[in-house]
């Protein structure tokens, strides 16, 4: 391991261990010791980290408050308050999608559907713009406190950077923003299809983070929802097992897909 101070790769692993179990190491070079977590955010942490990452993980996955996550942890043996989950949510939700974002690179289809469904935030509705490929796979979501063609514009040009290719076809309602937002950002080659029975689809998968919103009861703010409606759809996509309409998956594969992926987060804070 490289010294994270002088990055020196003359490190020594010392018999030592930290409280919680990491190992430590010595740098001969600026003569500092540190151990596996040091240099990364999950550094000063009182849990370890896979702790960390399953409380954000339920967090996003189920429908649970911070205090029913920290009342769940309690029942285990591990103490924190909810403001904790509410912390460790706001620092390392972001870092998780970073990293599945960048793993579902190229993936999704060329065939869009494209909606937005509407959030309270802080008394005011809000929008959330989504879009899924032919298959249900999530394409990109993105929250706009506005539904125009600036908003519009922004969605189709972040969806693009996201998944790496621009689709051959893009199913939308019959908002007038999107033609126009269609031909600028993504070219006039995409044939565009506007037809609300088509996009049937994508509403009935708007029921997924309604189903999550309901019970939180609103957020308090913009960047927060921003940031929690993202990561509670790339982790919805992670862990989807069937990736084709109609795929046929067993219990016992879906059990199985579900434990290997649960396994792959925490290798996550190796690369943070």
């Amino acid at each position: 391991m490289n010294c994270p101070h002088c990055a020196a790769a003359t490190t020594k692993k010392r018999a030592k261990k930290t409280k919680l179990g990491y190992a430590t190491f010595f740098c001969p070079q600026c003569r500092s010791t540190f151990n596996e977590r040091t240099g990364t955010l999950f550094n000063y942490l009182e849990v370890p980290t896979d702790i960390v990452l399953l409380a954000v993980l339920w967090r996003l996955r189920y429908k649970l408050s911070l205090r029913d996550v920290a009342e769940m942890f309690l029942e285990r043996g591990v103490v924190f308050t909810h403001e904790t989950v509410r912390d460790w949510e706001e620092r390392f939700a972001p870092l998780i999608v970073d990293q599945l974002r960048t793993k579902r690179f190229g993936q999704a289809g060329k065939s869009w559907y494209v909606d937005e469904t509407y959030l309270k935030v802080h008394g005011k509705w809000c929008y959330l713009y989504r879009a899924i490929d032919h298959d249900g796979n999530l394409v990109d979501s993105m929250l706009s406190e506005k539904r125009n063609m600036e908003a519009a514009q922004r969605f189709f040009t972040q969806a693009v950077a996201v998944v790496g290719h621009a689709p051959d076809q893009v199913t939308t309602d019959g908002h007038r923003s999107y033609p126009r937002a269609i031909r600028e950002t993504i070219g006039n080659h995409v044939q565009h299809r506007t037809n609300k029975y088509l996009n049937n689809r994508l509403e009935q998968d708007h029921r997924s983070i309604k189903q999550r919103y309901y019970p939180m009861r609103g957020f308090g703010n913009v960047a927060s929802v921003a940031h929690f409606c993202r990561a509670f759809d790339e982790i919805r996509q992670f862990f989807r097992v069937r990736t084709t309409v109609k795929q046929k998956v067993s219990l016992a594969q879906q059990r199985e897909a579900f434990r290997q992926r649960l396994g792959m987060l925490n290798t996550f804070a190796l690369v943070v």
